[in-house]
């Protein structure tokens, strides 16, 4: 048991903890980008997304749907760069999760149906950064090393 422990858990564990800065990257890369896009596609075409707003029963429908548009390109944006991480993949979450229960609440007979759908996807990958932060490769980490020191300073 201990031997299929090892390569079989153990093994890859090791093999991949060089490459941990990659996960939260690349997740963040890929949502940052189909979002930054998204919303800007919105902001563009406001009064068809205001519209479908009205006809999902979204309430405020000409106060959310900018607003949630805005959510979009700029948490997009700061996800890609890295900044703000868990407060954009936070906000980003909740809009996935309006967009299943406004939008898709009617098509759900199952927890296959719930789990197949793509906003059920990003909501997935939004809680995972909301929770472990943007990673090394990320705005987030240069402004904590940049504060480290003065904290450290302060402290003696």
């Amino acid at each position: 048991m201990k031997i299929l422990v090892d390569v079989l858990i153990s093994w890859p564990e090791r093999t991949a903890r060089p490459l941990q800065w990659l996960a939260p990257l690349f997740a963040r890369v890929t949502v940052g980008w189909v979002f930054m896009w998204s919303g800007w596609g919105k902001l563009n075409n406001l009064p068809q997304i205001t519209d479908n707003f009205v006809g999902w029963g979204i309430p405020f429908p000409n106060a959310l749907a900018p607003f949630v548009s805005g959510v979009e390109l700029f948490g997009g944006l700061f996800l890609l760069l890295g900044l703000l991480t868990r407060i954009s993949a936070g906000a980003l979450g909740v809009t996935m999760i309006v967009a299943i229960w406004s939008a898709k609440l009617d098509q759900i007979d199952s927890l296959e149906t719930l789990l197949g759908f793509e906003e059920f996807s990003y909501l997935a990958l939004f809680l995972w950064l909301a929770i472990a932060g943007a990673g090394v490769v990320s705005v987030d980490r240069l402004l904590e090393r940049w504060q480290a020191p003065e904290t450290d300073n302060a402290a003696t």
